[in-house]
């Protein structure tokens, strides 16, 4: 052992050799003694104190390298996030704009309607007068030919009495008084044959005069029912459409619009014109499909008003989210975010069925709509209708909030079909291009 602490020693000696350090004062001067092995304590303990300081420099440097790019992350990922914040609200100021200009295409189609609506009952009252003069024009043509008919009987039957009572003078007597008897006879009959061929001439010209206005007027009503029938054809297309892209049954829809009216001069009434017996004309038929295709139109325009195809607000809001999975759970509507206080509207006819607290909802807005549909708006700050109460589209029934499970001021919409929940935007995109 000795051997090799020697040997150690002797290594120590030829790096680190015995070294003295000197304190000299006024008065006295000392040293101090620094051995190998201390020597190579004190190399040691300043290497390790070195290399502590690099480290930690480097991991330091690391670190301020890391955060710099973790931040220039962070604000791109924010940069990205609002110009997405951005878009998402020019869309929602477009789609707003989009059903206030629908709204108003809405509201001529329905005036449109009015007064294509009022010309079908003028037309219809037309073509009963129309039937009534083609009856009377029927009946005094049969009896200006049946007068016609009968002038040329009694015209006949004179010529042939005068024929013979000529004949039985001229064999009886043939002085000059009976000469002059016949001719004056045979003078007044033929001037009454005469009359009789003007009367019937004129009879015939009538019978065409009022066949040609006849044609005229079946020619006018055919332009008109043409109109009609395009004009319809135009009205009900769009409706249909829209239900379908709603995903609700129009044939269905139109089964309980006729359920529930049902009264005496409801869209129900079969609305029909007849002739006063016998079998219809084309034109009657043709007034009677127009009649069926208007009574269609007015079940689609009572089932729209029954459907929430509106939007929830009229001032301009941010679409913040969408229906589906979010955050690993179901999210059953859709979520706007606006001003504090901002009105809140009904999309559809319905009654409210429940306003009040509700958990997670907060303040909440249940109306009950036909069809099985129903629709909430939840987190308000006010309620402007209670329980009970029938509602009609557009009327202002709460107003916008934060309460229940909530970040922030927002409107929850959601639309519900026999309590199940579906994407409410389906009905607004719906009816983009009708309303």
């Amino acid at each position: 052992m000795r051997g090799i602490a020697s040997k150690i020693h002797v290594l120590l000696e030829k790096w680190f050799p015995e070294r003295r350090l000197f304190l000299r004062s006024d008065t006295d001067t000392r040293f101090i003694r620094l051995k190998p092995h201390t020597q190579l304590m004190i190399a040691g303990c300043g290497a390790l104190v070195v290399g502590w300081a690099i480290i930690v420099t480097a991991v330091l440097f690391m670190d301020s390298i890391g955060s710099g790019n973790f931040r220039e992350q962070a604000k791109r990922d924010q940069e990205n996030y609002q110009l997405r914040l951005n878009t998402l609200s020019d869309e929602r100021d477009q789609r707003s704009a989009e059903a206030l200009a629908a709204q108003e295409r809405f509201t001529a189609a329905l005036e449109q309607i009015s007064l294509m609506q009022s010309e079908l009952l003028s037309a219809e009252t037309r073509s009963r007068e129309l039937e009534t003069g083609i009856e009377v024009i029927q009946s005094t043509l049969r009896r200006t030919m049946k007068e016609r008919d009968e002038a040329r009987t009694e015209l006949e039957r004179v010529t042939a009495d005068a024929d013979a009572y000529v004949e039985s003078t001229v064999a009886q007597d043939l002085n000059t008084e009976g000469v002059e008897s016949i001719v004056t006879a045979l003078a007044e009959t033929a001037a009454e044959r005469d009359e009789l061929f003007v009367q019937a001439r004129e009879a015939v010209a009538i019978a065409d005069n009022m066949e040609l206005e006849l044609k005229l007027l079946e020619e006018m009503n055919d332009q008109i029912f043409t109109q009609l029938e395009d004009a319809m054809t135009v009205s009900v297309e769009p409706l249909e459409k829209m239900f379908a892209s709603a995903g609700l049954s129009t044939d269905a829809l139109l089964e309980e619009v006729k359920r529930g009216y049902t009264g005496l001069g409801g869209p129900n009434l079969p609305l029909t014109v007849t002739t006063s017996g016998g079998e219809l004309s084309p034109e009657m038929k043709r007034a009677n499909a127009l009649l069926g295709q208007l009574d269609r139109l007015n079940m689609y325009r009572i089932a729209a008003e029954t459907t929430p195809f509106a939007v929830p607000y009229k001032t301009a809001v941010r679409y913040t989210s969408g229906f589906g999975m979010r955050w690993g759970r179901m999210h059953r509507g859709a979520d706007v975010a606006g001003p504090h206080g901002t009105d809140i509207f009904a999309t559809a006819d319905g009654v409210v069925i429940h306003a009040g607290w509700s958990s997670g909802y907060g303040k909440l807005i249940k109306i009950k709509h036909a069809h099985g549909i129903e629709t909430r708006y939840a987190h308000l700050a006010k309620f402007r209708v209670k329980k009970g109460d029938r509602v009609s589209r557009g009327q202002h029934i709460g107003d916008m909030g934060n309460t229940g499970r909530s970040t922030g001021t927002h409107l929850h919409y959601e639309v519900r079909i026999n309590g199940r929940a579906v994407n409410p935007m389906k009905f607004i995109k719906a009816a983009r291009d009708v309303f």
